[in-house]
């Protein structure tokens, strides 16, 4: 059968079976087979093209009966000897082509790929000549030094042993259960205190948990708890998905090995429209409804690295069949040394995510504090709420704000300032997390860009619906650096912060009529953190700057590093060594200095005369 580019070769073979391996005389041993090799050449003009190989091998239909080897393989030893002394070598009991390392090639089937042989590593060359090799030197990139420094060595005792060396046995291990670490076998304590972002354990050692969203926004059930950070996400379920969670009689880890008890309250909900939404389809059989959790909240009162006490307040309610259930879990971590349960912010320093303390020291209550917009329903002002600023994380929010079209300029500036300025009630800002209220060198002042007057009239004219200038984005920039560390984890402190406004020209909206309509405009803030070295950077000199091939930061070799490996700043090996190593190298430098100068080539000929 043949077409335009394939054809199809048939070969028949008429010859009776017989043993594959020559050397074997019990005909009971081996199975009878028919070995045939087939080389097919591609040509043109003359000229071979491409060659392909083909080896098959033909049992007879028969059952072992022979003896099996129970010996375990013998692994030779890898400091001595590779592991692999032909990589080639991938089918047992059969001749692997083109390896030419492989024993079970007879000198027969070598000779049909002998010139075609891998090569390399493998094709069997694991002990390769290096380049620190006297018998490897080459005229082509071959230093002067190279007759110096060379090395007399076996190809036996080469370097490429040392790839092999201190070979691992993999031995499977049980796999441990999702969030449940391994029990310690000793009875000691093995906490020494809890840092920011570890578990909280439990007294079986286990991961204690409270649902949480995932990046994907669902609600997961077995989430571990992380220690300083808070919690607070909203859970949707219904009557047929809802699952309890984690017992409230779990003993929970302190931090030092004890266990400590959770403290639960239990209460009902007696407003029960802010939690249930009524579905769509209501079922029309009998309603089955059931006591269920609504909200949990936990409040973890620490001391340094401990937990010293876990207060629990359930809220209880029923849920029936074909209603939506909003489940409200939050964790939060009290200081024990605040007077008024104030939240921690950080070790003393910030830490991203902890709320921006604020203070208003023009106040006989010093208490302030740094919010951003919380919008809520439709996204109006009215039912906006605020939220803290959280260190670290920059942030942009917003709400709308309901404008006629016989609104007063003026009186529109004033109300978007009231309302952005509502969200700042305070004049300085914490540097630490414990700053004291006593203490001004403790905070910094808000530094207020573009003090905005909203009584500023600006004429526009007979214009309705039209107001330049209103104050409707609230900017806040906090500036912050690293000042330190406490047990390895940053030390952050706010430098700075500035608060600007940038305003914007409103203009009425309307479709076909403008009548009894109103228009929208939005007002937003936005809080940026810029970090900034603690220390200010040293000034390049003018050195650095017009030869900028001494410039470490710029280059691949470094100059000014060139003894870096004698100094004191360096810590891979201890100093002792690295002073004996660059003595050595400074006398074997010395030493070629001398026996390459002239003048001792004299004095050593005046000496041998």
């Amino acid at each position: 059968m043949k077409r335009q580019d394939t054809s199809k070769v048939i070969i028949d073979l008429t010859r009776n079976l017989q043993l594959c391996l020559p050397n074997a005389t019990d005909c009971c041993t081996a199975p009878l087979c028919v070995l045939e090799t087939l080389q097919v050449l591609a040509c043109h003009d003359s000229v071979v093209l491409a060659h392909v190989l083909i080896q098959a091998e033909i049992y007879a239909n028969s059952s072992f009966t022979g003896n099996v080897s129970e010996d375990a393989s013998v692994i030779p030893n890898q400091v001595f000897q590779p592991l692999g002394p032909c990589p080639c070598d991938l089918t047992d009991g059969a001749c692997d082509v083109r390896c030419c390392c492989d024993p079970e090639c007879t000198p027969d089937l070598k000779q049909l790929f002998n010139e075609s042989c891998f090569t390399g590593v493998f094709g069997g060359d694991v002990n390769p000549p290096f380049n620190q090799l006297c018998s490897t030197k080459t005229d082509e990139y071959t230093p002067d030094w190279f007759p110096f420094l060379c090395v007399q060595s076996s190809l036996n005792n080469t370097p490429f042993l040392g790839y092999f060396y201190h070979g691992s046995v993999c031995r499977s291990t049980p796999r441990v259960p999702s969030f449940k670490i391994p029990l310690q076998m000793s009875h000691a304590k093995v906490f020494t205190g809890y840092s920011q972002g570890d578990p909280i354990m439990t007294e079986e050692n286990e991961y204690f948990t409270i649902p949480q969203q995932s990046m994907a926004g669902q609600c997961v059930g077995n989430a571990p708890v992380a220690y300083l950070h808070d919690i607070d996400v909203k859970c949707f379920t219904d009557l047929t998905s809802y699952k309890e969670g984690l017992p409230h009689d779990v003993r929970i880890n302190s931090g030092t090995g004890d266990f400590i008890q959770q403290n639960v309250i239990y209460r009902t909900i007696a407003d029960m429209g802010k939690f249930i939404a009524k579905s769509e389809s209501l079922p029309t059989t009998e309603i089955l409804c059931q006591n269920v959790t609504f909200a949990e909240n936990y409040t973890f009162i620490c001391k340094d690295e401990n937990i010293e006490e876990i207060n629990v307040t359930v809220f209880l309610g029923r849920l029936c069949d074909g209603e939506i259930l909003t489940q409200r879990f939050t964790a939060k971590f009290v200081s024990l040394k605040s007077n008024n349960a104030e939240e921690l912010s950080g070790n003393p320093g910030y830490q991203v995510g902890k709320p921006v303390r604020a203070a208003n020291m023009n106040a006989s209550d010093t208490s302030g504090s740094l919010n951003i917009f919380q919008p809520a329903g439709r996204g109006l002002c009215t039912s906006a709420t605020d939220t803290p600023v959280l260190f670290g994380l920059d942030s942009f929010s917003g709400c709308i704000l309901e404008v006629g079209i016989n609104e007063d300029c003026t009186l529109l500036r004033g109300n978007v300032t009231e309302r952005l300025n509502s969200l700042i009630q305070a004049t300085h800002v914490g540097k630490r997390s414990n700053s004291s209220y006593s203490d001004v060198n403790d905070w910094v002042e808000i530094i207020r860009l573009d003090q905005f007057n909203p009584n500023t009239s600006v004429s526009t004219g007979n214009l309705k619906g039209i107001c330049p200038d209103i104050p409707a984005n609230l900017n806040m920039r906090i500036i912050f650096a690293d000042v330190g560390a406490v047990q390895g984890i940053p030390r952050q402190e706010i430098l700075a912060v500035q608060i600007s406004y940038s305003t914007v020209i409103w203009q009425f909206q309307c479709g076909l009529t403008c009548e009894n309509t109103v228009s929208f405009l939005p007002i937003t803030a936005s809080v940026q953190f810029i970090k900034v070295p603690a220390q200010p950077p040293i000034p390049m000199t003018r050195f650095q700057i017009n030869y900028t091939e001494f410039d470490c930061n710029r280059n691949d070799v470094c100059w000014p590093q060139l003894f870096y490996p004698v100094t004191q700043f360096y810590t891979g090996e201890p100093y002792s060594q690295c002073l004996a190593k660059g003595l050595s190298l400074a006398f074997l430098v010395f030493l070629a200095a001398i026996l390459s100068n002239p003048w001792f080539s004299k004095v050593w000929d005046n000496f041998l005369i």
